[in-house]
Parts: C-alpha cells; sequence; structure tokens
C-alpha cells in the first residue's frame, strides 16, 4: 500500500490504511509495507522479493489529501504486478461512479486492475459497495457471503444510479466542472495548488484550513472536507452540479479567505 493511503476501517482495509492511530492491535497482524507514491525504485525492490500478495491503491487519495500517482507510475505498478503474478486493487470507493470524470479512476490510466472495490458514489447515499474481480480469478458459488449481500434494495438503487448517470451524461458534466473549477480556483492568489481531477478534487493554501472550514459552513452554509493534509480543502459536490452553482462556492470562499 502507499503513503496517506485511506482503504476503510475494518481488519485488513485498515490494516492497509497508512494511519495507525485507527488501526486496533487485532488488525496489526497484516503485514503492510507502505511505500512513496511515485517511487518505481522503491516499489520495484519491494515487489521482487517474491513475498508480496497484493498492492492496493487509490487512483486519486481521498482522506490523504487528492494526490495521485503518475500515468508513467500506475502502468509500472500493473506491469510489475502481472510479471511477479500479484493481486493488483484499485480502491475506487470514492473515485468510482463517475466522479473523477471517467467512470473509474484508474481509467485515466489506462490499466487493468485484478480487483476493483466500489461503494460511496454507487448508491447516491444508500448504503451499497460491492467488489469486482477479474475473470481470471476463479469464482465459485458460496466463496463470498455477507449477510447483506446482493440485497435486492441496494441492487435497485445502484441500478437507479447508474441510470441518472447515462440519461444525464454526468460522468462528462464531471469532467467539464473540474475544468471549470480549476480555471476558477487558480484566480486566487491564496490557492497555491488544486489538485485531483473530475469532481474529487482540493485546494492547497498556505495555511491550515480548519478555520477556513469553519467559517464556510457557518456564515456560508457551504460544506467542504478536509484530509489528512491539513493545508487541503476537500471538494466532493454533487456530479450534476452547474457552473452557477462553483460561482456561488468561489463568491462565498472568496468572502471568507483571510
Amino acid at each position: 500500500a502507499f503513503h496517506n493511503s485511506f482503504h476503510g476501517r475494518t481488519s485488513a482495509a485498515v490494516a492497509a490504511t497508512d494511519d495507525s492511530k485507527i488501526n486496533a492491535p487485532i488488525n496489526k497482524q497484516q503485514k503492510v509495507t507502505f511505500l512513496a507514491f511515485n517511487d518505481s525504485t522503491a516499489f520495484e525492490k519491494e515487489i521482487v522479493k517474491g513475498d508480496v500478495c497484493a498492492v492496493i491503491l487509490e487512483a486519486i487519495q481521498g482522506v490523504g489529501g487528492l494526490d495521485e500517482p503518475s500515468s508513467a507510475f500506475y502502468q509500472n505498478i500493473a506491469r510489475l504486478c502481472k510479471a511477479h503474478e500479484v493481486v493488483l486493487i484499485a480502491d475506487e470507493v470514492q473515485s468510482g461512479f463517475g466522479r473523477s470524470g471517467k467512470f473509474f479512476g484508474f481509467q485515466h490510466h489506462g490499466i487493468k486492475p485484478d480487483i476493483i472495490s466500489i461503494a460511496k458514489g454507487m448508491g447516491n447515499g444508500f448504503p451499497v459497495g460491492g467488489i469486482l474481480i477479474h475473470d481470471h480469478i476463479k469464482a465459485s458459488f458460496g466463496l463470498l457471503g455477507t449477510t447483506f449481500g446482493g440485497n435486492h434494495l441496494a441492487c435497485a438503487a445502484v441500478l437507479a444510479v447508474l441510470e441518472v448517470i447515462e440519461k444525464e451524461g454526468l460522468i462528462d458534466n464531471a469532467a467539464r466542472m473540474g475544468d471549470y473549477f480549476t480555471a476558477k480556483a487558480v484566480e486566487f492568489p491564496e490557492v497555491k495548488r488544486v489538485k485531483g481531477r473530475g469532481l474529487m478534487l482540493g485546494l492547497e493554501f498556505g495555511f491550515e484550513v480548519a478555520e477556513l472550514r469553519k467559517r464556510l459552513i457557518y456564515n456560508q452554509h457551504i460544506f467542504t472536507g478536509g484530509a489528512k493534509d491539513k493545508h487541503v480543502l476537500r471538494i466532493l459536490p454533487a456530479l450534476n452540479i452547474t457552473e452557477a452553482h462553483l460561482d456561488l462556492f468561489f463568491d462565498a470562499l472568496k468572502k471568507e479567505l483571510p
């Protein structure tokens, strides 16, 4: 796994999350090595040891602060995983279902993972998650079972989400609005960097954003996200957002910046 990663709070998922504060002792039995993003030398040195079963990464880090692997790095990971028979897991829980401007974030890099984890936008608020596996991984009846697995209401919610995404062209809208957001954001001298892509975005400032987040929610009634990087304001709006909505956000931001 990689530095600043977040993959969940249960068992092996939290063990692969780069945050020891939320990792209970019982989960620390999992042996996970954390590496730096975009360091191909360190990655290759680790994978050639022959004791790696899987590699998991986010195409855009959410909680970590919107950092991304380069295409060259992601493609090198995919190539080396295949060469060493290591399972490549794409964590698309936050970046999937159109948020990045493509259906999955990894599609920006032209790779094919072995396993894809999905949730969050998958149900548009309804609690649902899923796992996609490549057909080279042999599935058998009863191999995976959960108390609420295959829930009919959850499946209906996901189908409705897919229909709306297609009917309203929300993936293309995410890409267009991401470009519009970036163009507006760079006009602010306080913004050091615009991070992410599509509608999975972050604004990096030269100061910690906790107070700014409070002012935005209390004074402007706009909720924004924080990140492990305390200088990053995380922005994850609805996929059907418009330019007019983003203009409102930037007008509010201008009023609340110190």
